[in-house]
């Protein structure tokens, strides 16, 4: 009599970052990972929570705590974390769309035909192969504007291109500096080429692939395929999301936090980088501690929505916003069915984005209220804002996530986590259910407002 063992793609995907975090949190504990004294294992956990579920949120500082070996860990996580992420959330998305029917697919390999396995391996590879492009192309400008700009040597530029590089596409957000990239405030030769990076990584990679195929038609000669909502999703609520809040930060901070830099260009560069990064890389060119409380509300929000589904960006993503707004203007208008583009959303689809929705408002909402009673002498702007970094997998702060107790900490970690492979589990796991009911009970409709 046998037994097998069978586990949900979903919770591999959560089993298999859990496992990355242990080890990683081992290695960081290693002597020769910090400079001098020991980590201890609360902030060597925190660290590799951080880095693998690509957060930034830090507890102890990443230039003068760690080691080259202690950072060379880090990036390591960071890439596992941000292209395992990325190559299982767009075969889970495959998988429950119908295209890519594991069982069937197996079958039809174990018959020789093997195509659709092919196309596994070929998205696999993709995913692979546009990252590190990426990556590498990013990695020499920002190596060139060290070594040009700042005199840096040809391995130090190198070795802090690489990094930074691999840190902004995942949407990470760690630095190689104590003040992140405050440093650079002024210079768009930096700012710009981190701001491209992450913004091509929170796309999503299934909306990558949908511009390469469709852009590849056109140049062979055939007819443009009509986007999906998801592509049509991303890309205007990015640039919508990007422009109003370069509009907030530009509005807001002006003659605040962006007063010391003196030149327009310099604050509109900054406005943009300041929009772009809470969703969701993490990198901050001012200081946050420094933002009106008005301004780190509209970065909550930017936050909590984050980028693309499937890439390396957090939060509920642009597409379950869509689908909500598009939902909230139906019934405003009175319409029976929700439709955008010619094209019509499924209940169940409103449904799940309702879900997911829920539990990161609930999440987001039960953690600010712990934290506040765990460390009262942080106002709840701060807690708020570091809550929601961490949930929606950002890393920006205020500046009290290394001041929290221990416990505080612990939330984070598990909202760091939660944040990674919550809604990707929870969504997956309501769209994979197909067993619709044999009967139905009677309607009734309940009073509301």
């Amino acid at each position: 009599m046998s037994f097998r063992w069978r586990v949900r793609p979903t919770t591999g995907v959560a089993m298999g970052f859990l496992g990355v975090i242990v080890v990683g949190t081992v290695v960081l504990m290693l002597p020769w990972a910090s400079r001098s004294t020991p980590t201890s294992f609360l902030d060597a956990l925190f660290t590799a929570t951080s880095a693998t579920c690509l957060t930034g949120l830090i507890t102890v500082d990443t230039a003068q705590h760690w080691s080259a070996a202690g950072q060379v860990t880090i990036m390591v996580l960071i890439q596992l974390g941000g292209l395992g992420f990325m190559t299982l959330a767009s075969l889970l998305g495959l998988f429950l769309a119908g295209r890519l029917g594991l069982q069937q697919r197996l079958g039809a390999s174990a018959e020789g035909r093997g195509v659709d396995l092919g196309e596994v391996s070929w998205v696999i590879r993709a995913t692979i192969i546009f990252t590190l492009v990426v990556e590498v192309v990013v990695t020499v400008v920002l190596a060139l504007r060290f070594h040009v700009g700042y005199g840096y040597s040809w391995g130090r530029s190198l070795w802090e291109g690489l990094f930074h590089a691999i840190s902004s596409f995942n949407n990470a957000g760690f630095a190689l500096y104590t003040d992140n990239v405050m440093g650079f405030v002024a210079d768009a030769w930096v700012l710009l080429p981190l701001a491209f990076s992450l913004m091509v990584g929170g796309l999503g990679f299934p909306v990558l692939l949908e511009a390469y195929r469709r852009t590849r038609g056109i140049l062979l000669g055939f007819h443009p395929r009509r986007w999906s909502l998801t592509a049509r999703f991303t890309f205007v609520g990015t640039l919508f999301l990007t422009v109003s809040g370069t509009l907030l930060f530009a509005v807001a901070e002006w003659r605040g936090a962006f007063a010391h830099l003196g030149s327009p260009g310099a604050k509109i560069l900054n406005a943009f980088f300041a929009s772009v990064s809470p969703r969701t890389a993490g990198f901050n060119a001012v200081d946050y501690a420094d933002f009106h409380p008005s301004t780190l509300l509209g970065t909550d929000f930017l936050m909590f929505i984050g980028g693309g589904s499937g890439g390396t960006a957090g939060g509920v993503k642009i597409t379950t916003a869509a689908v909500l707004l598009a939902a909230i203007i139906a019934e405003v208008k009175g319409r029976d069915a929700v439709s955008v583009h010619g094209r019509s959303i499924e209940g169940r689809i409103i449904r799940q984005a309702l879900a997911v929705l829920t539990a990161a408002v609930g999440m987001v909402g039960l953690s600010t209220m712990a934290i506040l009673f765990l460390a009262p002498q942080f106002t709840t702007d701060q807690i708020l804002f570091d809550v929601v970094s961490a949930f929606a997998t950002v890393g920006l702060s205020t500046g009290i996530t290394p001041y929290l107790p221990a416990p505080a900490q612990l939330i984070l970690i598990v909202l760091m986590y939660a944040g990674r492979v919550g809604p990707l589990v929870l969504a997956s796991a309501l769209a994979g259910r197909s067993r619709p009911r044999q009967f139905e009970y009677p309607a009734e409709r309940p009073f509301i407002a």
